[in-house]
């Protein structure tokens, strides 16, 4: 769910309507960019108007607007709260080994890219239309609506392959040593869009004990419902850690940062993207949204937590 803006009266002078005029086009480059501009940060670049371009491995923070005069800092908070997919485990690759040799064997023409983009506002049309499915279920809905899209029929088996595959999807190389350092000072959250059962298959390979999952299935939305953020909020309350100490990590500008910012939440974006244009299997964000860090690695968010100590 997108942040509400606040918009002032018009203003009556010719001046103005220009100013404004002004800002909006410069608000439209925004949206499509889908992230403001990022300062140098240690062991970073500068990077405006950042998309998901961008081939550094190193940080950027952000010129976010919370909190207004002390900048927050790493070793201040107490617990993380992480997407899963897409941020620790790559569902683009796992998704991916599904779509491509079923596009291929009925002579499609579209590249991974090409798929993952189509593929992505099926994905988040049945999140929002069903948002007491299980992930299982939306996968197998939203390839029969890319199949719908794009001519080409989806059968039964082919429907169910997606939906069980989540378990087998890889886990990015550097996720499970990096959780394990930040779980030396950090309670971990999972905020997924995924039931119990899918996120078991994946936790094995995460190597990690999570203080919290909070899955779409206990929820009862997907991301980005504001629905969500308020449960890990709720959840954090119950853990008796001040909101304060929280920090969302995620890849999704579209399903994570856009509602965490909305509420507050300092976040940290993990651009798994960067070497890559386009959004691929997550929409575009709504609007404008800048996070407070930017790395283009779990690795690279470690070790900027580990030149904190």
């Amino acid at each position: 769910m997108a942040a509400r803006s606040v918009h002032g009266p018009l203003g009556r002078r010719a001046g103005d309507q220009r100013r404004k005029r002004h800002r909006r086009l410069r608000g439209r480059r925004d949206l499509r960019s889908g992230v403001a501009g990022t300062r140098l940060g240690n062991g970073g670049i500068r990077r405006v108007g950042g998309g998901q371009r961008g081939a550094h491995c190193g940080c950027t923070r952000s010129r976010g607007s919370r909190p207004p005069v002390t900048a927050v800092q790493l070793r201040d908070l107490q617990a993380l709260s992480f997407d899963c997919y897409g941020t620790l485990i790559d569902w683009e690759t796992g998704i991916a080994a599904v779509l491509e040799p079923w596009a291929a064997s009925h002579g499609g023409s579209l590249s991974r890219e090409g798929l993952l983009t189509a593929y992505s506002s099926h994905e988040a049309h049945a999140e929002d239309e069903h948002p007491s499915d299980l992930y299982p279920q939306i996968l197998a809905r939203a390839f029969r609506g890319l199949g719908a899209q794009l001519g080409i029929p989806v059968s039964d088996d082919e429907a169910e392959e997606l939906a069980m595959s989540v378990p087998q999807w890889p886990t990015f190389p550097d996720s499970a040593e990096a959780l394990g350092r930040l779980s030396e000072r950090y309670a971990l959250i999972i905020l997924s869009n995924i039931d119990r059962a899918s996120f078991a298959g994946s936790n094995k390979h995460l190597k990690v004990t999570f203080t919290s999952i909070l899955t779409a299935q206990d929820i009862g939305s997907f991301k980005p419902s504001i629905r969500n953020f308020h449960a890990l909020l709720d959840e954090v309350d119950r853990l008796g850690i001040p909101r304060s100490g929280l920090l969302h990590v995620a890849q999704s500008l579209f399903h994570d940062h856009v509602p965490a910012k909305s509420l507050g939440l300092p976040t940290v974006w993990i651009n798994r993207r960067h070497n890559n244009p386009g959004w691929g299997a997550t929409p575009a964000p709504p609007e404008s949204v800048t996070p407070d860090w930017t790395f283009t690695s779990m690795k690279a968010f470690a070790d900027a937590v580990d030149s904190e100590s």
